[in-house]
């Protein structure tokens, strides 16, 4: 009696890079950061992106529209407080996304950039999306914020799992930055800068704007650094305190080296 044989039918093993098991696995985690860090870098130069406008500040800052929904619900949410803000930054990005495409170069030579959430982030976006300019977004996955920022430019808009790789991406290209309202994040941000910029790890000129003197004056003494000798006097002058989108435009602009 003739018997046939059946033969098992082997899959053909998935290569390495393709296999998502492996790419989301502990052992593959040097792979991802390399990820975060080649994938932005090829982006911003695929879109002629060196130079950015980086602005800090609240997820919870209110958009105008928001804002008698919040205070039928409770017109003492201390988030109305930040409504000045989201509209103060709307303005300052779209002023200097103007400037930025009136300069005499052949890309836009600076591009507001956030980190795409809501809030002062959404605010920042919008003003350079409404003066026509690029701006980017640097997003990060967290468990309690969903939103979709829907004035970044596509190309230049990312998902960051690390933190770390996400704020490398912040100082690398920075060349100014603009600091709102913030809370335990807006604040991480503000003094790691500060603390690159004290330790010479950044040397360029990074023209700093503290936004809210009310906010800033009662959230910290720093001239109480001074006086305890936790920092030097001089370095008082690493940032400077406005009030006004006029004032902060006029520093930050007469600080900037434009290279056309």
């Amino acid at each position: 009696m003739n018997r046939t044989t059946k033969k098992t039918v082997f899959k053909k093993p998935e290569k390495a890079y393709k296999n998502l098991d492996f790419l989301n696995s502990r052992d593959a985690r040097a792979l991802r950061i390399l990820a975060e860090y080649l994938h932005p870098k090829a982006q911003f130069l695929s879109q002629g992106l060196q130079n950015t406008i980086v602005v800090f500040g609240s997820a919870r800052a209110p958009a105008p529209e928001d804002i008698e929904q919040i205070k039928a619900a409770n017109p003492k949410d201390p988030r109305l407080k930040l409504t000045s803000y989201y509209e103060q930054t709307v303005e300052l990005t779209n002023q200097l996304t103007q400037w930025s495409l009136g300069l005499d170069a052949k890309e836009q030579p600076f591009v507001v950039c956030t980190g795409a959430g809501p809030g002062v982030m959404m605010a920042a976006n919008r003003g350079a999306y409404e003066a026509g300019g690029k701006n980017a977004g640097l997003g990060i996955s967290l468990p309690k914020e969903s939103v979709v920022n829907p004035y970044v430019t596509p190309e230049l808009h990312f998902e960051f799992h690390y933190f770390f790789t996400r704020k490398f991406w912040f100082s690398y290209f920075a060349k100014a930055l603009i600091i709102m309202p913030g809370g335990f994040g807006t604040l991480d941000e503000l003094f790691e800068i500060l603390t690159l910029i004290q330790t010479k790890k950044i040397k360029r000129t990074l023209p700093i704007v503290l936004f809210g003197k009310e906010f800033w004056n009662k959230l910290i003494n720093f001239e109480t650094l001074v006086e305890f000798g936790t920092i030097s006097p001089e370095d008082l002058n690493l940032f400077h305190l406005s009030d006004q989108v006029e004032d902060a435009f006029q520093f930050i602009t007469s600080n900037l080296k434009v290279e056309t």
